[in-house]
């Protein structure tokens, strides 16, 4: 029986296009932003950045290298965050609905950039979208990230739940990956698909 849900947090909850920062990047003449950061792979330099072991100074350095060219942070910042789009408020109505029934934890894949943009665009409302959680883990915070293992198990060890009574939400297949390896259920929201249709989706899962 699940009685654990661990949720994604950009793409399942907060509404996000990947394809607006690679525009944007595109229109500062980072011509192959594509080949450097996707939804599926990404280098090194944004892996080490959503673990914390690399600054948001070593960051917007690493952008300027793997372009070529002199971007200003500025610039930098807001071709990087133009990716995050909107929390709706259906969403914080469905969580608060859906914590009644099932303890909730958010897990994400994120940044200092990201998280301060979110702060900055949504302020008190955001904050009050995490106090609906029983938990959140950044990973730049927690200094692992999907798909890695190690952030499954230090959720499942920190809160004290069970794998085989949790479920993982994702909206991408690598990290669905990831937490089925650490032994929990686990499901894609694939594109098109709400998260809103949860009761669906557990039934996957009885």
């Amino acid at each position: 029986m699940i009685r654990n849900i661990i949720f994604d947090l950009g793409g399942v909850l907060l509404d996000i296009d990947y394809r607006r920062t690679e525009k944007a990047f595109k229109d500062l003449s980072f011509e192959n932003f594509d080949e450097v950061y996707s939804q599926l792979q990404q280098t090194e330099t944004f892996d080490l950045f959503e673990t914390g072991d690399l600054s948001t100074e070593e960051f917007r350095d690493a952008i300027r290298e793997a372009s070529g060219k002199g971007l200003a942070d500025a610039d930098i910042d807001k071709a990087w965050n133009a990716m995050l789009l909107d929390l709706p408020e259906k969403h914080i109505n469905f969580l608060d609905t859906v914590r009644e029934d099932y303890r909730i934890v958010l897990l994400s894949n994120t940044n200092e950039l990201h998280l301060e943009a979110i702060y900055e665009k949504f302020g008190h409302e955001y904050t009050e979208f995490e106090y609906l959680f029983e938990s959140t883990y950044y990973s730049h915070l927690v200094g692992y990230r999907k798909p890695e293992i190690e952030i499954f198990e230090e959720i499942l060890e920190d809160r004290a739940m069970e794998a085989d009574e949790t479920l993982f939400i994702d909206d991408s297949p690598q990290h669905v990956e990831g937490a089925k390896a650490a032994g929990l259920h686990a499901y894609h929201l694939q594109a098109g698909t709400s998260i809103l249709s949860l009761d669906r989706i557990l039934q996957k899962f009885k």
